[in-house]
């Protein structure tokens, strides 16, 4: 698609805050007028309607990316990967389908944009075990539950308990937390400084009115990953499934203490149990996927 290259991008040079403030420009489409610009597209190849497109979803794309941005990795350039994934949808987009193209754009910007995480973690080798995959995507969310969510380092009891609850060494939650350090940004952040009032991140990235398309977009896709993943878990054995529930999917996961005391094993034994259901849960998961795209195709 020859429309990259028209498209206002994010740079350190150029700053995020004037980036938001360029891509807040562009309308947001009705569905009407959507539908006819993807049949433009569809049926003519016309890169003037799917430069429309693209620009009245680069809010969308900015706002998924924001939501990795405790990745340690620069803001600009995943918000370029996020775009990156926005154009494919927009290549791909069938508007006789029946759905919104913010609601197919999701899957595409956050599977670009995940792609790009794990390739920048390869390469800088923050781990490749499990174990270490799990903290590097879940640190940020262990630290928010407990409350250590201070910059630097993290006391002693907090680094035992991250530790505990992700089935990873104490060693392993310093170096990844260092790691990630310094890179986490807050939609909070102000910006700008136009003397009318203080301005955040987030306040550039959804227009003042509700965006139904995009509330409905985010929804139904819980749905499906729900379904999806219900529909994944069969590949676990009643103990595999419990005990994954138990540690992974509550608000407040269980203890490996106490699913050891409840299965009358080992805590190690309870932590090989949940890696194990989580690698066959994983690889179901993506095989799920790799049908549904094989048939989106």
């Amino acid at each position: 698609m020859a429309t990259y290259a028209n498209l206002p991008a994010p740079s350190p040079e150029q700053g995020l805050n004037r980036y938001l403030q360029e891509i807040r420009k562009f309308p947001m489409l009705e569905p009407e007028e959507e539908y006819m610009l993807a049949k433009r597209w569809v049926e003519d190849q016309d890169t003037e309607a799917a430069h429309k497109m693209v620009t009245s979803h680069l809010r969308l794309a900015a706002k998924i990316a924001m939501g990795y941005r405790g990745y340690g990795l620069p803001q600009a350039e995943v918000i370029s990967e996020a775009n990156v994934g926005l154009m494919q949808a927009v290549k791909k987009f069938d508007p006789e389908k029946g759905f919104r193209l913010a609601t197919y754009a999701m899957w595409w910007i956050r599977a670009s944009i995940q792609e790009y995480v794990l390739r920048s973690w390869s390469m800088v080798k923050l781990g490749t075990t499990s174990a270490q995959k799990k903290l590097f995507f879940n640190l940020r969310k262990a630290k928010a539950r407990i409350g250590a969510l201070e910059e630097g380092d993290l006391r002693p009891e907090n680094v035992a308990r991250i530790a505990t609850d992700l089935g990873v060494t104490e060693t392993e939650v310093i170096s990844m937390n260092r790691r990630l350090s310094g890179g986490d940004a807050s939609l909070n952040a102000v910006v700008g400084s136009d003397g009318e009032g203080a301005t955040q991140w987030q306040d550039w990235l959804e227009d003042e009115d509700a965006d139904q398309a995009t509330d409905y977009a985010e929804k139904e896709e819980y749905q499906h990953r729900m379904s999806l993943m219900t529909e994944a878990m069969q590949v676990l054995n009643e103990r595999e499934r419990d005990i994954l529930t138990q540690r992974r999917l509550k608000d407040q996961p269980v203890t490996l203490e106490d699913l050891s005391s409840v299965y009358d094993v080992s805590r190690e034994r309870i932590r090989q149990i949940e890696v194990r259901a989580f690698e066959k849960l994983q690889k179901r998961m993506r095989e799920l996927a790799r049908e549904e795209a094989m048939v989106s195709a």
